[in-house]
């Protein structure tokens, strides 16, 4: 992964606070109001706001056309849907493990194909589908994807993640071999998806909430947990979780990256991206699942 600048800190209480508005139904105008009183202007809240928005011109550290792969649109049977996705998989054919990559709370954007692109560099089968295919599709604003986000039907979305993993399980290029990693909203998704596919070999969670410990008990696929140390939110359940892992004998790895915030991974939000903690749960990440995902 190549080195990417990293803009001064911000202050947490700002990072807190947007933490917030994207992830619960705080108007825009709201959060600029509230972070204009901390910063003294809402000249210099709205300039917070564009280095914590992601910026989708960041998203390059695999390009498209890169000949070590092979990038494209592609469908899939859903819940009632055709679910768009972008698929992506080693240049030199073969067959390779499959992994469901699970977008965060801002659809299916330029940085998760990145994500896609990166996981077919390292040989696997990458499956990236768009949660908001019934609704049009993920929008180019960041902030309207999230409120549709916030619009799907739950059960219809774990279904259309279950179709994602059985899609991979029988494609031509793959080796019948699938996991999933998933960020934020994602990362939930990624835990549920544990939970509901007893044939999945690997989960890999960012920053997810936590599944209920009877959900917990269910899981089969060894987990990978990656969780930021300042995300108060996310890790206030992760005891329980940790323990309902340990009472149902789940094999699991959990880290925690010390003084990094939610969506530490994501290169193209420059606010809360940590280029050290990032790079090391993307090796983690990657060993895991060739590891879980091997022939």
């Amino acid at each position: 992964m190549a080195s990417k600048h990293r803009e001064p800190r911000i202050d947490q209480r700002v990072i807190t606070l947007y933490d917030e508005f994207t992830h619960t139904a705080m108007p825009r105008r709201d959060f600029i109001k509230r972070v204009a009183a901390l910063v003294g202007s809402v000249a210099a809240a709205e300039t917070l706001l564009t280095l914590l928005r992601p910026n989708g011109a960041l998203a390059q550290t695999v390009a498209p056309g890169d000949a070590r792969i092979a990038v494209g649109r592609t469908g899939y049977p859903g819940a009632g849907v055709e679910m768009q996705a972008y698929l992506a998989r080693p240049a030199a054919g073969g067959r390779h493990p499959g992994v469901v990559v699970i977008h965060e709370n801002r659809g299916l954007n330029a940085h998760i194909e990145d994500v896609a692109r990166r996981l077919a560099v390292a040989g696997f089968l990458a499956l990236a589908p768009d949660a908001l295919t019934h609704l049009g599709g993920t929008p180019d604003d960041p902030d309207q994807a999230r409120n549709l986000i916030y619009e799907l039907d739950g059960e219809r979305t774990l279904q259309n993640y279950l179709a994602a993993a059985r899609f991979l399980r029988d494609h031509q290029d793959g080796t019948g071999k699938v996991g999933c990693v998933g960020f934020c909203w994602g990362g939930g998704m990624s835990n549920q998806l544990a939970v509901h596919d007893s044939a999945l070999h690997a989960a890999v969670v960012f920053y997810g909430a936590s599944p209920t410990a009877a959900e917990a008990a269910r899981i089969k696929a060894p987990l990978l947990l990656h969780y930021a140390g300042l995300d108060a939110r996310i890790n206030a359940g992760v005891p329980a979780y940790e323990a309902a892992l340990k009472a149902a004998g789940v094999d699991y790895r959990i880290h925690t990256y010390a003084g990094v915030n939610h969506a530490f991974h994501n290169d193209t939000a420059a606010g809360r991206y940590d280029e050290a903690a990032a790079k090391l749960a993307w090796q983690r990440t990657v060993e895991f699942l060739r590891t879980r995902l091997a022939a």
